[in-house]
């Protein structure tokens, strides 16, 4: 018999969904999160052959690397975004950066359908790469919403064993 998907909540059949996610920056939610891309990370293979067997090649693990991530927020007052991107380059003068405060711990929480966090992510030293303040605008589609997006350079992520499933009713 196979292993319960969920240990809590053992009449839960279905994995969760993506639509309830939270983005937390500076101990705050971020405002109107609209998506965000995968955690992912690769590690390299390094090949060898020994040399009592050069006829077999073998592989072991080599650096491990991790893929930026690119979140998207409606477009709000929230200032959230334009300020972490303004600490990685300062537009007024030579340039400079905030060193104490540019890269921040990032938390990632996957929500059940009831609002409950279920899994929590921790990004590690983040910081910001890549920052649109506005999307394209256009007069001629009433239907658009405008996104605004930062993509984070990390070194890492790792799941918060703290979080347990919760107990869903």
């Amino acid at each position: 018999m196979a292993a319960p998907m969920f240990p809590v909540n053992a009449h839960r059949h279905d994995p969760y969904r993506t639509f309830k996610f939270r983005v937390i920056i500076d101990g705050k939610p971020v405002a109107g999160m609209r998506k965000m891309t995968a955690l992912k990370k690769k590690t390299e293979p390094v090949k060898w052959r020994t040399a009592g067997d050069p006829s077999h090649e073998r592989i072991m693990p080599g650096g491990t690397s991790y893929e930026p991530i690119t979140l998207e927020q409606g477009l709000t007052h929230d200032p959230v975004f334009e300020e972490w991107a303004n600490l990685v380059n300062n537009i007024e003068g030579d340039s400079a950066m905030s060193l104490k405060n540019f890269r921040k711990e990032v938390i990632i929480s996957l929500l059940n359908l009831q609002g409950q966090v279920a899994i929590n992510y921790v990004l590690h030293r983040a910081w910001v790469s890549d920052y649109q303040a506005m999307p394209d605008l256009d007069a001629g589609s009433m239907n658009a919403v405008g996104i605004q997006s930062i993509t984070l350079q990390h070194e890492g992520w790792e799941r918060d064993t703290a979080v347990n499933e919760p107990a869903e009713s």
